[in-house]
């Protein structure tokens, strides 16, 4: 005798059959008309049939615990092969709809919005019903404002996508409950600000290849002001093409990010900066005389880290550095002097006369460039202005790269050219 089916494993199959039917023809064919409305009708009924899962999974967890799954989304993903972060996703929308928010189950049931949607005004919503104890609102009230915001909602997923909805909900208390949104915004700031800062880490990790990776978890208003910084520095770059790279192609925006990075960092003023080990941010580099003098060989830093004796004259121009320069016996002989450095004076002398980077064809603005001294301080150059002149952070690093020649021009100019 057979088994009698129940009525719903009965629809489900028809469904199959349904589909068995849909799969056979070929749409490639089609009249343009036609796979339009293909298109929009498969999509309705791709976002019922995920509403019928998730319905399903939200309410099926004695299936779990009959074969001893933690829950229905591992027992799912087990039987099917999919994925965990899928079958989680359907049954934390299922168990939303069907304990919490009715009316938004009921809509995705029926077509009148998308998964994605769904789950954007359950995070909304979710949120809001953890807002009442911020506001301190009867519970009464309360229950009342979350059922007015479910049904704005639903009725906006009608006309708008999961982004435009997502940002509805971020404020969907101004629109049903005016009274407390202001409230309720500015204790949810504060507690989301209190959390970034126990969040906030940053590590450093040297990569053997002189390079060294930085990671950080900063709060959004630090991070939106050092993006902001690194755009300063990056965006006039952008207007005059030096965004091209030595060979010619194009610098991915990335790359010039942590130039930029590392421009800042060059740019910051020390002396406005807290004290660290008795000097504000002072880079002590040893080298001995004959390597400071010819600019060739290496030096090294504080921590025992390695850069050639090119860079370490690039910094002598503007960074806080103190060479400790060394004789024959590795004896110190100067630890530097304070007139290395060109003064905000001199800077401001700069920047009215030359007015931009002195590299032939660069137009940086002369807020986004470095002080050089033409004749080496290493060499005993003069920190005066007969001495100087302005390099963007770019071309600051070619005149001290003996890859390239470069050359004064009748003008004042500096070109360069790469050696061949």
């Amino acid at each position: 005798m057979a088994e009698t089916l129940d009525p719903y494993l009965v629809d489900l199959e028809r469904l199959h059959a349904d589909l068995d039917r849909v799969v056979e023809r070929d749409p490639v064919f089609l009249p343009v008309a036609t796979k339009r409305q293909a298109l929009l009708m498969a999509a309705s009924a791709s976002s019922r049939a995920q509403a019928v899962l998730a319905r399903l999974v939200g309410c099926a967890d004695d299936v779990a615990d009959a074969e001893g799954h933690r829950d229905v989304a591992s027992w799912l993903t087990h039987r099917t092969h999919d994925s965990l972060t899928t079958t989680r996703r359907a049954q934390r929308l299922g168990v939303a709809c069907e304990q919490r928010w009715h009316r938004v189950g009921l809509a995705l049931l029926g077509g009148r919005m998308s998964v994605d949607q769904a789950q954007v005004i359950v995070a909304a919503l979710d949120e809001l019903a953890c807002g009442r104890d911020l506001v301190e609102a009867p519970a009464e009230e309360w229950a009342e404002v979350l059922v007015r915001a479910e049904v704005y909602l639903v009725e906006q997923a009608v006309g708008f996508g999961p982004r435009e909805l997502r940002r509805l909900g971020e404020r969907i208390l101004e629109v049903v409950a005016p009274q407390w949104a202001e409230e309720l915004e500015r204790r949810q700031l504060e507690a989301a600000e209190r959390a970034a800062r126990r969040r906030t880490t940053l590590s450093v990790q040297h990569q053997g290849d002189g390079t060294a990776f930085i990671r950080a978890r900063v709060p959004e208003s630090v991070a939106l002001r050092l993006t902001t910084m690194l755009e300063a520095f990056t965006n006039p770059r952008k207007e005059d093409g030096a965004a091209a790279a030595d060979d010619g192609r194009r610098v991915p925006y990335e790359r010039r990010l942590g130039e930029a990075f590392c421009s800042l960092m060059e740019a910051l003023d020390p002396a406005r900066l807290p004290l660290h080990g008795g000097d504000a941010t002072t880079l002590v580099i040893t080298m001995d005389l004959a390597t400071l003098t010819a600019g060739l060989g290496t030096a090294t830093l504080a921590d025992g880290s390695r850069i050639t004796a090119g860079e370490a004259r690039r910094l002598a121009c503007t960074a806080g550095l103190v060479p400790a320069v060394l004789g024959t016996r590795s004896v110190p002989l100067d630890l530097g002097h304070a007139t290395r450095l060109f003064s905000p004076g001199q800077r401001k002398a700069l920047a009215i006369r030359d007015r931009e980077c002195r590299a032939d064809g660069c137009s940086i603005p002369a807020t986004w460039c470095e002080a050089h001294h033409l004749k080496p301080w290493s060499a005993g150059g003069r920190t005066d202005l007969a001495n100087a002149l302005l390099l963007c952070f770019h071309h600051h690093h070619l005149v001290h790269d003996d890859r390239y020649l470069h050359q004064r021009m009748p003008n004042g100019d500096i070109r360069f050219a790469r050696r061949t």
